[in-house]
């Protein structure tokens, strides 16, 4: 692997995770919800997994071929954020925050697991992400193969992310100890999720205006 491509990769993954978003929003919930943060991180980074493979196998490139895959994945997605925030919304108010949660409580929750992978798979921008940046770091002189390579370069992005949003999500469990600050947390992450799915069924409506 050419260690330059490795070092500038390593800092566009580290840029692309302090954006805000999907992924942001629901480790933050999950970091209220009385389970390990890791189940909520495991999710994700499962999710982009699955990406990483759809990627280096060529199956991304064939799915953004398809006329209208991408929406469907993103319709998809913006439904499913918007069940999830409004089941956030939905939970008790009386919930104990995650900070005043004892330990032996914070459980490994295979819920939340499934819901991080459908999280990070069904973002479409996730996928478009990947099946543009991966390709850019493969170098053909290396003597690695390209999907070889591409499945090391999503493995070091999984590791970054896992590695970011572990540290962001014990810190919205401290930062969350008090019942108030706990609840103010559950509510904004919840309207956060809704409004992010609201806004991906938008964006793709106008896409569908421009086409049709």
């Amino acid at each position: 692997m050419d260690i330059a491509a490795l070092a500038l990769f390593v800092g566009f993954a580290a840029i692309a995770l302090v954006v805000p978003g999907p992924d942001w929003v629901f480790v933050l919930s999950s970091s209220t919800s009385g389970t390990r943060v890791g189940s909520a991180v495991g999710g994700l980074m499962t999710g982009y997994a699955i990406i990483t493979i759809a990627v280096a196998v060529g199956l991304g490139a064939l799915i953004a071929t398809v006329p209208f895959a991408l929406t469907a994945i993103a319709v998809l997605g913006a439904g499913y954020l918007i069940y999830l925030g409004a089941a956030i919304l939905r939970a008790r108010s009386s919930a104990a925050p995650a900070g005043a949660i004892a330990p032996a409580d914070l459980r490994p929750d295979a819920h939340t697991l499934i819901r991080g992978i459908g999280v990070s798979a069904l973002n479409p921008k996730a996928l478009l992400f990947f099946l543009a940046i991966l390709p850019l770091f493969v170098r053909a002189e290396s003597p690695l193969p390209a999907t070889l390579q591409l499945g090391i370069y999503g493995a070091i992005y999984i590791v970054i992310g896992s590695a970011f949003y572990l540290l962001l999500g014990t810190l919205a469990r401290r930062l969350s100890r008090t019942n108030r600050a706990g609840a103010l947390l559950n509510r904004v992450s919840g309207a956060l999720m809704i409004l992010i799915g609201i806004a991906m069924l938008v964006e793709q409506a106008i896409t569908i205006a421009h086409i049709v």
